[in-house]
């Protein structure tokens, strides 16, 4: 039992090491794979959003991995692939967003979530400190209405 438990375990974990790239999309020269591996590891599948092209297996990130080796057997750098990829599809390309202008709203958001989330809890907690059962004095008309009804009650009884 406990041989299938860890077999079964080893095979979901190498499932999810697997890629998408087929054999005859592999380039020839093992240094200009890694590169393309590396690319196409930063980069967003369009279709599917949240995997790189590197393991998606749309038919997009397909033609996506043949132009990014298509533009390294030509010659060109890693950062020209991306710059071409980036001005032809805008930043949703890249998995890790540039920080700029446009993506500041990305970058800051966490933590000012962060700093609104502390604020929240101390404003909570020194509200708390406060005793729930802490009895604020009576005003003069409280008083003259409790006073009189006691008085009324001690008659009655």
């Amino acid at each position: 039992m406990i041989r299938f438990v860890l077999s079964l375990f080893v095979l979901l974990f190498i499932g999810f090491q697997a890629h998408a790239v087929e054999p005859d999309e592999m380039l020839k020269d093992p240094a200009l794979e890694a590169r393309a591996r590396v690319i196409s590891s930063e980069l967003r599948c369009l279709v599917c959003q949240n995997q790189s092209i590197d393991d998606s297996h749309a038919p997009l990130a397909r033609d996506l991995r043949l132009l990014v080796r298509d533009r390294l057997t030509a010659g060109a750098s890693d950062d020209d692939i991306r710059r071409f990829l980036v001005e032809r599809y805008g930043d949703f390309i890249l998995l890790k967003p540039r920080f700029s202008f446009d993506t500041l709203v990305l970058w800051i958001s966490p933590f000012a979530i962060l700093i609104l989330g502390a604020a929240f809890v101390w404003r909570a907690t020194r509200q708390r400190r406060v005793p729930a059962n802490a009895e604020a004095p009576l005003t003069p008309e409280e008083q003259a209405k409790l006073d009189a009804l006691l008085a009324k009650r001690d008659q009655n009884a």
